[in-house]
């Protein structure tokens, strides 16, 4: 039988899988390479190891949300991510459906619902 510490890190994990892939397409309106958009992440609060961002990304831009570029930058290669047309539009219907989500969530959590 599980402990109540495991059962809340597997729930926590799970929780968070869907608000990381959020946040990654947010920062992404801006053009970030693998390093930088992990540290803009950190800075915000919002932590993720290479082990799980970089197949985000892939993935992300298999499903046409992204678009990458190789460049040389500081006399080395890096693959530079950007939304897509799509992935502007997935972002804000994202946006719209977390924001309502969060706000009756938060009512039930207050008791309100």
């Amino acid at each position: 039988m599980p402990t109540e510490l495991e059962i809340f890190e597997a729930l926590r994990l799970e929780l968070r899988r869907g608000s990381l892939i959020l946040a990654v397409l947010g920062h992404l309106r801006r053009e970030h390479y693998g390093y930088t958009l992990r540290k803009a992440l950190s800075e915000a609060g919002v932590e993720i190891d290479e082990g799980a961002l970089y197949p985000m990304l892939r993935r992300l831009e298999t499903q046409g949300l992204l678009t990458s570029e190789w460049r040389e930058e500081e006399k080395r290669n890096k693959r530079f991510y950007r939304l897509s047309a799509d992935g502007r539009a997935v972002l804000a219907r994202l946006t719209e459906a977390w924001t309502e989500l969060n706000a009756s969530i938060t009512d039930i959590l207050k008791g309100e619902s």
